[in-house]
């Protein structure tokens, strides 16, 4: 199963719906926090055009978040 080719801008909208907000910004790359039960997940999106398979699967390890769930939702 292939991950999908999207945006940075897809992915904020993405994570927003599972919880993160955005916190920061410094230039193209937007950071993005979701408090969890005693710990707090943070992340750094870039916002491109076309996200690298590899930057998008690093992203979702980060989230906490299943590939498979991304794949339904993305």
């Amino acid at each position: 199963m292939k991950l999908p080719v999207i945006s940075g801008k897809k992915l904020i909208k993405f994570l927003n719906k599972n919880g993160f907000e955005v916190v920061g910004r410094k230039g193209s790359h937007v950071r993005m926090k979701k408090k969890t039960l005693g710990k707090a997940l943070v992340t750094v999106v870039p916002l491109h055009k076309r996200l690298d398979p590899g930057t998008l699967l690093e992203i979702l390890k980060q989230c906490e978040i299943p590939k498979e769930k991304a794949m339904e939702k993305l």
